[in-house]
């Protein structure tokens, strides 16, 4: 069984932002801006995308 997985991009920096988000960023693995990381689609990582919302671009693979 294939995992679903979700394609995320920062196209915002973390520059001024809160902690808790700039945190959420980090723990999805993502360290610069326009840099673009493939996470698996669980509830955990629904949750980080969605506090930085703003921040982040994200498609379904």
């Amino acid at each position: 069984m294939a995992d679903k997985k979700i394609k995320v991009r920062l196209v915002k920096s973390l520059n001024g932002r809160s902690k808790k988000h700039q945190a959420c960023v980090r723990g999805l693995g993502i360290r610069r801006i326009h840099q673009s990381v493939e996470v698996l689609d669980t509830p955990e990582n629904r949750g980080m995308i969605n506090r930085a919302y703003y921040m982040l671009e994200w498609e379904s693979i």
